[in-house]
């Protein structure tokens, strides 16, 4: 094993958005042997980069399941932007079914205000978990964004035709399934945008260059590496594509189970220091 990449949200992280001792240890053990790390993640790259910052892990990024990655010094080495005319449509299509949606550009992250779904979301939690406080709800909830701060908009085809602004990805969340599935459908096999997901209420949009695979296979010929020697870890269906090709796959043991049939090993959880057990597991 020569190089492991890994997603970060349910996979690297715990449940609270940390890096723990053990997964800290194991990686910088495994780049003391010799074998490069790489992270490759759906989030932006300020948010990628505050846990690995807590336990002094310094490593190049796939930002936004590929749209963007930067080198270990922090510099932005490629950026896949969406087309102007794919981000108005689904944008107005979120509208039109009142899906709840962000824009990860390169002058920040852009949405509608939080507050409203946040409140549906925490209400409808609140009812299905009636021995939770209304704090305990909120916290839960809140965890099902990425950390990120961003800018409040109420009009958009302004922004999306602004030349100085590239938008990288879409996040969209749905509390209804049949909603979120009808917006995956109306872009499922388009030629120019690819529909993932990194949770059963959210659906993530991209350029169909800007795959986590595709920018991982891309770094690792230009490190020479065989993708044969090549470990991925992920939790969800915007890792499949790194998963896919690489010669180790590792599901996580709070995976998707079409994720874990995809995979050639399953550790254990994100909080059970799941990537620590694949990396022994590999490299002894």
């Amino acid at each position: 094993m020569k190089l492991i990449a890994t997603d970060l949200d349910g996979t690297l992280l715990n449940q609270n958005g940390k890096i723990s001792k053990g997964n800290a240890t194991a990686l910088k053990r495994a780049i003391d042997q010799g074998v490069e790390v790489i992270v490759a993640t759906g989030r932006s790259f300020s948010a990628a980069i505050k846990p690995l910052q807590d336990v002094g892990l310094v490593l190049p990024i796939i930002c936004l399941n590929g749209a963007n990655f930067y080198s270990t010094e922090g510099k932005l080495l490629n950026s896949i932007p969406l087309s102007r005319s794919v981000v108005h449509n689904i944008v107005s299509d979120s509208q039109r079914i009142n899906a709840y949606f962000e824009l990860y550009t390169n002058k920040g992250i852009y949405s509608p205000d939080r507050t409203q779904f946040m409140d549906v979301l925490v209400n409808i939690m609140l009812s299905a978990n009636p021995s939770l406080s209304r704090e305990e709800v909120e916290h839960i909830a809140k965890q099902r964004f990425q950390e990120e701060d961003f800018n409040v908009l109420k009009e958009f085809d302004t922004l999306i035709d602004n030349s100085t602004i590239e938008i990288y990805k879409i996040l969209a969340f749905s509390l209804e399934a049949n909603t979120l599935d009808t917006l995956r459908q109306n872009y499922t096999n388009k030629e120019n945008v690819v529909v993932t997901s990194s949770g059963y209420d959210n659906a993530e949009f991209n350029h169909p260059d800007a795959q986590k695979g595709t920018a991982l296979s891309q770094y690792a010929e230009e490190r020479g590496i065989n993708l044969a020697d090549v470990m991925a870890v992920g939790d969800n269906f915007n890792d499949l594509s790194m998963l896919n090709i690489v010669g180790h796959s590792v599901a996580m043991g709070n995976a998707e189970q079409t994720i874990k049939n995809k995979c050639t090993f399953t550790t254990t959880s994100n909080n059970e220091d799941g990537v620590a057990k694949a990396i022994e597991h590999f490299l002894n």
